[in-house]
């Protein structure tokens, strides 16, 4: 990584797919940890800007991990009704000038508050993987980390286990109260 990075400061997010074209940005992902395999970020009512310009803001407080070697970003979201778990089979991110980037392999996992799970998106990911030219060693790796993903929720390790959302939601609050005053 070319940037340190420090709790409680604020970055971008910009997602990106295959062939380079941004899919999708937030405006911000307040830095909640910093791990050797792991970044933790927060956001809530956050803006998101779509490949299209279309925009809207983001409904519930998130929190999110992004990880330096695992194909995978996971986002738990605080939702009214319960802890729901949108993860997309993503590259490693990267920190360009204070921006989270990363490539979207368009498959992803929904878990919901009750521990069922759901595999999304394998026609778009079969659709890309065709146009975009996905290599076959890629291929195989990105079906082995959606393995791996829900044998991670299955065994409820980090971050799919409530407690630890909860405490890095406080540690969020707690950043953001600090800014304001």
């Amino acid at each position: 990584m070319n940037e340190e990075l420090k709790i409680g400061d604020v970055y971008e997010i910009h997602c990106y797919k295959h062939n380079g074209k941004i899919h999708r940005k937030w405006d911000e992902a307040t830095i909640l940890d910093v791990t050797d395999d792991y970044i933790v970020c927060g956001n809530y009512k956050t803006k998101v800007t779509e490949s299209n310009g279309a925009t809207h803001k983001t409904k519930e407080p998130a929190i999110m991990f992004f990880y330096k070697k695992r194909w995978f970003n996971i986002i738990a979201q605080l939702k009214k009704y319960g802890l729901f778990y949108y993860c997309n089979i993503a590259s490693p991110f990267l920190i360009d000038e204070k921006i989270i980037k990363y490539i979207d392999y368009d498959l992803d996992l929904r878990v919901f508050p009750d521990g069922a799970f759901k595999v999304l998106d394998r026609n778009e990911y079969n659709y890309h993987s065709k146009i975009m030219r996905y290599p076959k060693e890629m291929d195989k790796i990105l079906k082995n980390e959606l393995t791996n993903l829900i044998n991670m929720e299955q065994g409820n390790e980090l971050p799919f286990n409530k407690k630890d959302i909860d405490k890095y939601y406080e540690k969020y609050l707690e950043i953001k109260n600090n800014e304001e005053n």
